[in-house]
């Protein structure tokens, strides 16, 4: 039997991680029909079927799905080898470019591209703030970020250390002139500083409080859809805001803002890294990853 070629095996891997020719085909710069032949010959070569294949739909046969298990765990231990012997030909370089809504790409620009420019100078990190979940191989993209919740399932994910968490803020004086509100409830009564979604629609702002979860449409004289500015709004007496605890940090500590309902405070959610299990991780993308699993593990609260 002639054993197939390194490339063959990593476009099945490719097929059978995406379960669609087209997908697969897209992230390899190739066309559909040449990769279906191609997995064709490899099935003849190793006279076995590996994928099923409908009209609409490609999915791998067990032959297939064993083979995937143990061709991922030897591609992951193929891009180590390759990292390990690159280590040795001098700076890690190139370009990575990384897909992030904007919390996470202030987060990136805080705490991962100052290590970046420190440990590797001659890596480019192209950052591009995308609101909406997108498909980051089709995009071009090396990596994305985004909720753990939301990564696709055939996505290997890197969490962030620090879980991202949020606070409802507003400004002394709007405190004292309208009163600070006990529960969610009482935001009905209060002007609010709305947050338009990437998608249009207006957030719903969520609290929870032992076991209790609440949502609650908020009404006042401003919608923004950026957290500094919702901030900035805040402490010019505008009415409370919803943000991102890090947006808030800096106006807190001078008091410029104070927070409200913190004993409703949905928990912090976990955001990662991800980006796809079956190719080669450039030295550039694995430069990355490691410096995010240096970000702080915690940060200061209020």
């Amino acid at each position: 039997m002639m054993r197939p070629s390194l490339n063959d095996l990593s476009a099945f891997v490719a097929v059978a991680t995406h379960r669609s020719f087209r997908r697969a085909a897209d992230e390899l710069g190739t066309a559909p029909s040449t990769l279906s032949h191609a997995m064709r010959g490899l099935e003849d070569r190793l006279g076995v079927r590996l994928l099923n294949r409908t009209t609409r739909s490609v999915s791998p046969t067990e032959a297939g799905l064993e083979l995937l298990g143990r061709l991922q765990i030897a591609l992951t231990s193929l891009d180590e080898a390759l990292d390990a012997a690159s280590a040795y030909r001098g700076n890690v370089a190139g370009r990575v470019r990384i897909n992030a809504p904007r919390v996470a790409a202030a987060a990136l620009v805080r705490d991962v591209l100052p290590r970046m420019v420190e440990r590797f100078p001659d890596v480019t990190v192209d950052l591009v703030v995308e609101g909406r979940l997108i498909d980051i191989v089709s995009g071009g993209f090396d990596a994305g970020v985004r909720l753990i919740d939301s990564i696709p399932k055939d996505m290997i994910a890197v969490p962030f250390p620090a879980p991202i968490g949020f606070v409802c803020v507003a400004s002394p004086a709007y405190l004292d002139r309208a009163g600070e509100p006990t529960t969610p409830d009482d935001l009905q009564r209060h002007r609010c500083v709305g947050h338009r979604l990437p998608g249009g629609r207006l957030y719903r702002w969520e609290f929870e409080r032992a076991g209790q979860e609440l949502t609650v449409d908020v009404n006042g004289p401003l919608v923004l859809d950026d957290e500094e500015l919702m901030v900035d709004a805040a402490a010019r007496g505008l009415g409370i805001a919803y943000v991102v605890s890090w947006a808030a940090e800096a106006a807190l500590a001078d008091g410029r803002l104070r927070t409200v309902l913190p004993a409703w405070m949905h928990k912090p959610e976990r955001a990662a890294v991800y980006y796809p299990g079956h190719r080669a991780v450039p030295p550039a993308l694995r430069a990355f990853l490691d410096v995010v699993k240096t970000m702080p593990t915690a940060r200061e609260t209020h």
